[in-house]
């Protein structure tokens, strides 16, 4: 009897030690590669001891499994780009409010959830970028100028199919309307120079090489090739910068409805809202830090200063579906 009381009490310090051992880890299922979010979470680790185990996948398989898993997830928090996505994964019902004070301190709204579901780690300007040897800078004004007769037979754009294209015509939608919008895509797609490419690093390659003048791409893959090509003829230049500003959208970070660990994740995402974990995040990334108070790396901040656009990010999502059958009819594949 005495020894059937020793197991018991062993097995009940076994399992209140599993359970310390657990709150002490955070599962984050991610869709950014590794070697862009493990110095984030190491330095995370090293600073308060909470281990942070990530599982990398596209965003939709990851927002699945999620959803799939229901109660039974072990991810805690879904790391991912784009308003885009980060609204879609809301509107599934897998997230949960992050009821931070920290984070609405450190992260403008535009870049938040309005339901507080989500938040925004790290920027991207969706921008223009164009030959430094055949274009003068003052030939460049507006996304909207690129669907002027001038630019036909010189423009190269990125496929439809990617969240980006998606979210920047969805914010074109809002500013203009789906008529006026749906003129300027046609424009673009009449102004090709050639097929649209599969991603924005062959995109700026063809720019350099001269396959097409101008292109529209996100600024992080034009640093991670120029760091690459220094000697890149491919420039970057800011639109509309006498009207609404440049698109920026992000990447960002939800906590699972159905979160093993809420507080220690809670804590994570505040953590990498600081300006300590800001400057880390947006430099391996080549991105601008989220926190306008945390100074962007010496590579991003040589492009220059720029007015973005002050749209909500998580419009992008509420015209996701609007955009996409707009850029169908517009005959941009």
């Amino acid at each position: 009897m005495q020894a059937s009381k020793g197991l018991l009490a062993a097995a009940a310090l076994m399992a209140l030690s599993n359970v310390a051992q657990a709150a002490d880890e955070v599962v984050v299922y991610s869709s950014r590669i590794d070697e862009l979010i493990k110095p984030v979470f190491d330095a995370y680790t090293a600073k308060t001891g909470t281990k942070v185990k990530f599982i990398t996948d596209k965003e939709a398989p990851l927002m699945a499994r999620i959803k799939a898993e229901g109660e039974n997830t072990p991810a805690d928090l879904l790391l991912t780009v784009d308003g885009g996505n980060l609204w879609q994964a809301e509107q599934m019902g897998i997230l949960q409010p992050l009821n931070s004070d920290v984070v609405k301190t450190n992260i403008p709204a535009q870049y938040r959830s309005s339901s507080d579901a989500w938040t925004g780690l790290s920027l991207r300007a969706r921008t223009i970028v164009y030959s430094s040897e055949r274009v003068q800078q003052s030939e460049l004004s507006t996304y909207e100028a690129l669907a002027d007769e001038n630019w036909e037979g010189r423009l190269c754009l990125r496929t439809s199919k990617k969240v980006y294209n998606q979210s920047l015509t969805a914010t074109l939608i809002e500013t203009h309307g789906a008529e006026k919008t749906e003129e300027i895509v046609k424009g673009w797609v009449n102004n090709l120079a050639t097929d649209v490419f599969a991603d924005d690093t062959a995109l700026i390659q063809a720019v350099d090489a001269g396959q097409c003048d101008v292109g529209i791409v996100n600024t992080y893959y034009y640093g991670r090739l120029h760091a690459q090509q220094p000697d890149l003829k491919a420039r970057l230049f800011w639109p509309n910068q006498q009207d609404r500003g440049v698109h920026v959208n992000l990447s960002g970070i939800g906590l699972t409805k159905h979160a093993p660990h809420p507080e220690a994740a809670r804590k994570l995402v505040e953590w990498m809202t600081t300006p300590e974990a800001q400057s880390i995040f947006a430099d391996i990334n080549m991105e601008f830090p989220a926190n306008p108070d945390v100074k962007p790396s010496a590579e991003v901040a040589a492009w220059g200063d720029f007015k973005a656009d002050t749209i909500p990010v998580e419009v992008a999502g509420r015209r996701q579906a609007e955009a996409i059958m707009l850029m169908d009819r517009a005959g941009w594949n």
